[in-house]
């Protein structure tokens, strides 16, 4: 008799961490999406994965190069069909698009890679500061059994 595979999404699955606003803090915050993404079942297809780890990765280094503060927060959520980040920083100011930098390797790619790997991006400002919400498709990973 076949036997029947039940997979259950972790809806509940949430990781919230804080960081001091200094250059390893995307490797730290890259990690933590990891193991995040990791413990996640069923697992993330690895090609979404990178793509969550790229976010967090430029969504910090942003905040690290840019926001006002010595602290900012990552934040993790697991959906059936998504996976949500948000970054939040002491500085009210919203991101703003800029010429890459095709010269000297300054930057100003990020932000639109963000936006395009992203299916959304909301960018809310209080009293506090400010939280970038970017949420990416979640595919599970196929197994071969």
């Amino acid at each position: 008799m076949p036997t029947q595979q039940v997979h259950t999404v972790d809806s509940s699955a949430n990781e919230r961490v804080a960081l001091r606003k200094r250059p390893e803090a995307a490797a730290q915050a890259r990690l933590t999406a990891r193991d995040f993404l990791d413990r996640l079942h069923p697992s993330v297809d690895e090609q979404d994965a990178a793509s969550v780890e790229l976010v967090v990765s430029e969504l910090v280094t942003n905040t690290v190069r840019h926001a006002r503060g010595s602290r900012c927060s990552l934040q993790l959520q697991a959906r059936a069909d998504s996976i949500v980040i948000a970054v939040s920083d002491a500085d009210r100011r919203p991101p703003h698009e800029r010429s890459p930098d095709m010269s000297d390797g300054t930057g100003g790619f990020g932000w639109p890679m963000v936006r395009h790997l992203a299916r959304s991006v909301t960018v809310t400002a209080g009293p506090s500061g400010k939280t970038i919400q970017a949420t990416l498709p979640r595919s599970s990973a196929r197994s071969s059994e």
